[in-house]
Parts: C-alpha cells; sequence; structure tokens
C-alpha cells in the first residue's frame, strides 16, 4: 500500500503563480493570508492527513458504518481522528474570526481540504458538509440561531447536515413533501429524507439538520419550500444540547464506495413533529439552500481531484514496484518496473497531467469565489462572481468525471492486481464513482452551464474567458522553449470552444432541448479547453522560472513535461467534442422514448 503524500510543490505552484494568493491576501478580511503562515498551515495538514487520516481509510472501507438502535457506529478510530481534527482547529480555518473561526481565505482552504478527500474521502465528507450548513445560516439565520448555533460548529463540536431529497423526489425538489406546521416560534417538522451524509454518527453529540420542508399553505412547486434548521437534541437556555428531537435514523445506505460515511435515511416526528426553527423567510428555502449548494459543488469538483491523486500515487508506487518484462527491444537481462513501459508511462503521464490542470482550475475558481466576496471594487467584485458563476459547473462536472476516469487508469496500471481489493487501487474507483452525482449530476450541472450560465446571458461571461484564454495563446506564440503544438492545440481548442459555444447562444432561444441534448459535451469541451488554459499559463510560469539561478529544475521541468503532454493528448480532443455539440443534438433526440 502508498502511503499519502500531499503534493504540497504543486499546491503551492498553483496557489501563488496561477491563482494569485498575494492578491487574495490584500483583499479586506483576507490579511492573515500571509506566505509564511499559509506555509506552516500547509504543512501541518499534510501531515495530519498522511499520520491520522490515510491511515484509517483502507481499515474504514473494509469495516464501514454501522446502525443498532438507531446509533451509528462509525470505523474504528474515525471518532478519534475526528476529535483531534476539531481540536486541531482545522474546522475553524475559512471561517469569520467573529464566530471563532481563522478567516483565511477560500482560497487557502482549498489545498488543505484537498488533502483531506484525498487522505480519506469518507472522514471528509462530514466536515463538508458542516461548512455548507454554516455558510447558509451564516447568511440568513437570525442572530438567535447564529449564536446558539454557528460558533460550535466553527468549533468542530456539533456538526451540520444538509437535508435535501426525500424517495420520490430524487433532484426535482419540486416534489418534496416535509411539512412544516407553525407551532408558536418554531415549526413541527414531519416526513423522511434520504442521502443525508453523516446524517447521525458518533463523532459528536450534536448534529444540526438544515432541512427542506413545506409550510401547510405554501404555494406548490419550488417556491413553496422553506428551510428550517432542526437540532438532534434541542438547545438549552445556555445552548448546551437538551431533550432528544424527533428526527432519527431508520437505516443507513449500502453503497458501492464510501463505506465508512454514514449515508442515513433520517424520520422526522413519529409523534408530535421535530421542533424546528426557520431560517430566513418562509417559500425561500430552496435560494438559501443553494448557497450551501454551490460551496458545495466547488467541494465536490475539488473531491474530484483529491481522489484522482490519491489514485495516481497509488498507481505510480505500483509502477516503480512492480517488476515485470524487459525493456521493448531487449531480448535478455534483468527484467525491470513496470514503469519502464511505454505504455504504462502514458498512463501516468495522462493521470498526472489532467490532476493538474483540474487542481489548476478548481484553485482559480476559489480565488474568484474569494474575490466575489471581499474585492472592494464593485466592478472586479461583479467580474469575479459572474466567473466564479461559469466556473462552477465546469470544477464541479469536469474534475468529477475526470476522477473516475482516472481512478480506472489507475487500476489498469495495476493491471489484474487492480481488480483484487487487497491493493486498495479499487477503492478509489469505488469512492470516486459518487461525485458525480453528488450536488447534482453531470447532466444536471451541464444544464446549469449552457442555460443559465451561457445561454440565458448571450454568452458574454464564456466568450470574456474565451478572450483571456487567447491572449495566453498569444503569449506562447512569442515565448522561447514552448513546443508548436502546446501553441497549435491550444489556440485550436480555443477555436473550438468558441464554435461551439456560438452555437448554444444562436441555438438556445429557438430550441433549447437541442442545447440540452449536447450539454455535457459542452461542459466537457469546456473543461478540456480551460484545463489547457491553466495549463499553458503554467509553462510560462515555469519557462520563465527556469531562467533563475536556484530554480527547482526538477519541479518546474516536470511541469512543462505535463504541460506538454496535456497539449498534445488531451487539447485534441476539443475538436471532436465540438463537432458533438454543434452537430449531434439530432441523434440524441431522434429515437422516440416508447421505441427504446
Amino acid at each position: 500500500m502508498s502511503v499519502y503524500a500531499a503534493p504540497l510543490k504543486d499546491m503551492k505552484f498553483v496557489l501563488h503563480e496561477l491563482a494569485g494568493l498575494s492578491e487574495v491576501a490584500k483583499l479586506p478580511g483576507c490579511g492573515e493570508a500571509t506566505p509564511d503562515t499559509v506555509d506552516a498551515i500547509l504543512e501541518e495538514a499534510a501531515r495530519f492527513a498522511a499520520e491520522v487520516l490515510d491511515p484509517l481509510n483502507q481499515p474504514g472501507d473494509r469495516e464501514g458504518s454501522s446502525l443498532a438502535d438507531g446509533r451509528v457506529r462509525t470505523p474504528q478510530g474515525f471518532r478519534d481522528a475526528y476529535l483531534k481534527f476539531a481540536a486541531g482547529g482545522w474546522v475553524s480555518l475559512p471561517f469569520d474570526p467573529d464566530w471563532g473561526g481563522q478567516g483565511l481565505p477560500k482560497l487557502v482552504a482549498t489545498p488543505v481540504d484537498e488533502m483531506w478527500s484525498s487522505a480519506n474521502m469518507s472522514f471528509s465528507l462530514c466536515p463538508l458538509l458542516s461548512q455548507g450548513a454554516v455558510h447558509a445560516l451564516a447568511l440568513r439565520g437570525s442572530q438567535a440561531l447564529k449564536k446558539t448555533f454557528i460558533p460550535r460548529m466553527v468549533a468542530g463540536e456539533w456538526t451540520g447536515t444538509m437535508n435535501l431529497t426525500e424517495p420520490q423526489a430524487g433532484s426535482d425538489l419540486a416534489l418534496v413533501k416535509t411539512r412544516a406546521a407553525r407551532e408558536g416560534d418554531h415549526y413541527r417538522i414531519s416526513g423522511q429524507k434520504i442521502f443525508i451524509t453523516y446524517g447521525e454518527h458518533d463523532f459528536t453529540e450534536q448534529i444540526v439538520h438544515l432541512v427542506l420542508a413545506r409550510t401547510p399553505d405554501s404555494p406548490e412547486g419550488v417556491k413553496g419550500i422553506s428551510l428550517f434548521i432542526v437540532p438532534k437534541f434541542l438547545p438549552q437556555p445556555d445552548g448546551s444540547p437538551g431533550s432528544r428531537n424527533e428526527v432519527k435514523c431508520v437505516s443507513i445506505e449500502h453503497k458501492l464506495g464510501i463505506h465508512a460515511s454514514p449515508t442515513c435515511v433520517l424520520a422526522y416526528g413519529d409523534q408530535k413533529g421535530a421542533i424546528g426553527y426557520l431560517v430566513g423567510e418562509e417559500n425561500r428555502g430552496l435560494e438559501y439552500m443553494f448557497t450551501m449548494m454551490n460551496h458545495a459543488r466547488l467541494g465536490v469538483g475539488l473531491e474530484g481531484v483529491a481522489l484522482a491523486e490519491r489514485a495516481y500515487q497509488h498507481a505510480l508506487e505500483y509502477a516503480k514496484t512492480r517488476v515485470q518484462g524487459r525493456e521493448i527491444g531487449q531480448r535478455s537481462g534483468d527484467r525491470v518496473t513496470i514503469i519502464h513501459h511505454p505504455d504504462v508511462r502514458r498512463m501516468l503521464m495522462s493521470m498526472r497531467a489532467r490532476i493538474e490542470a483540474m487542481r489548476a482550475l478548481a484553485y482559480f475558481a476559489a480565488a474568484m469565489l474569494d474575490k466575489s466576496k471581499h474585492h472592494p471594487d464593485a466592478q472586479e467584485k461583479h467580474r469575479a462572481q459572474a466567473l466564479l458563476d461559469l466556473l462552477t459547473p465546469v470544477v464541479k462536472g469536469w474534475c468529477t468525471e475526470q476522477a473516475v476516469e482516472i481512478a480506472s487508469t489507475g487500476i489498469q496500471v495495476h493491471g489484474g492486481m487492480g481488480f483484487v481489493e487487497e491493493t486498495g487501487a479499487a477503492q478509489y474507483l469505488r469512492d470516486a464513482r459518487i461525485i458525480t452525482i453528488y450536488e447534482g449530476t453531470t447532466g444536471i450541472q451541464a444544464g446549469d452551464l449552457v442555460g443559465r450560465k451561457v445561454g440565458f446571458e448571450k454568452g458574454a461571461s464564456a466568450l470574456a474567458v474565451i478572450a483571456a484564454m487567447r491572449k495566453i495563446a498569444a503569449r506562447l506564440d512569442v515565448a522561447e522553449g514552448i513546443p508548436h503544438a502546446m501553441r497549435g492545440n491550444l489556440t485550436e481548442g480555443i477555436d473550438s470552444l468558441e464554435q461551439a459555444t456560438r452555437w448554444i447562444v444562436d441555438t438556445f432561444p429557438k430550441d433549447a432541448k437541442a442545447v440540452a441534448a449536447v450539454s455535457v459535451p459542452y461542459l466537457m469541451l469546456f473543461g478540456v479547453v480551460a484545463g489547457g488554459w491553466m495549463m499553458a499559463r503554467a509553462a510560462l510560469v515555469a519557462q520563465e522560472q527556469l531562467r533563475q539561478p536556484d530554480a527547482d529544475r526538477e519541479f518546474l521541468e516536470g511541469k512543462l513535461a505535463t504541460a506538454r503532454f496535456y497539449a498534445e493528448h488531451e487539447l485534441p480532443g476539443a475538436a471532436s467534442l465540438a463537432r458533438e455539440v454543434t452537430g449531434g443534438a439530432a441523434s440524441v433526440l431522434a429515437l422516440d422514448p416508447a421505441k427504446f
């Protein structure tokens, strides 16, 4: 088994050279993100991930969480790890100091979150959901609710969940039936919620559920949904947990992966109903919940980066140690490790190059989130928000789909041994499979991208990004030492993306169904080209830094190699994806549903 080692050099390179940490640190409220502070945080997080979380990953997968008498027991070692995690202040990293947080930018928290998901995906889901709950509550909750719940959640003493869907609803939240009846200063919640990550666990005594429900006189559809806090234990006047609320876990799902993470079915209100507290105003719950979901979508996209990185490290370790066959062209002599075989090197380079592109795009989006919240200039703030809105479905959809492919490639590197659970390679594929579904499937992300983010705004943000990409391509044309393929293939990729984008802008008002039919290929096209944009930027920086006498030549030459590989092996796919977008809708819709 390999041991997880955070890719600190690449993380720091992306933070400083591609995501613009120095710019973010100058924003109001972000001044704590000094280089020394950030380095110390990353080093300590890397140690915690490697020494505490990673050793629990495979045993936790084998043991899984269990349910007995309404209580969930997580695998051995998980609760102790969480207590260390909370005591170390890791939960509080990105939150406002007014609530006990450390006030660090999202950009700084991003590589840290990547480490948690790489080292132990099942464990990391609990703090991820808590982060989303705190964000929604901080934005829309009353002062009384904030005072009661946020400080304890930020401290990691309590955890939070998102309770959206129900058995009959799936992703169509207009079908939510959970009821909320007014009763004095609170509501009585009754119904059932499914797929609730860490809906019950043994990490903390208190669990704070954010629940979507309908009041008796609410309008039909999504406009009639409200958001409520439903704590596992009712808070006493001093805020400490009091009597048990009427919410309980009735079962946990038996899943393909993330076995250590309890995915719960929660029942509300067997008798009078669970007591819940309204967040914000009635009938605006889905709007508020999207605050959580948009943060979570970026988080899930980052999980794609993290799981891909872990699968790559595992495959690389195996390739360096597995002896099989002689080098091509050698008929005698010692056998070699499989990393000497060209196709194994091709697979490893494919994994590595895509991961570096994914990481750069995810961190870049995190920087846009910080700018959208903290930038003092209203115009810059708006620009950052528009770019963040555009990139969020791309980061979520493209990075997660890539993670599944990369984890599958990791199994292929292992050969037959990859199909054997004991080697550990299969777990990364099983764990990765859910992230293309979390927070809206890839199809839902793609529909959001072509509809809200491109179609409705007539491509304004997308074309602005394409213009920025062309500026980088122009710099490649005059840069020394940059291979021709990197210049030409990036330009061709950008041309393909612009062609597909203009087709969507032209077609969307006339035939939205046709656009929806090719929305996923468009999302993948955007991801491929945006990844090439990031890798081209990385190549330009690496080439410049190589001229310095104290340059880290091994790292920088590796960066140029992966950028070249990406340009030669990934970017050529953009042209075929563009053809699929502009010419493939009719064949998707050609067969009547009744004829399948």
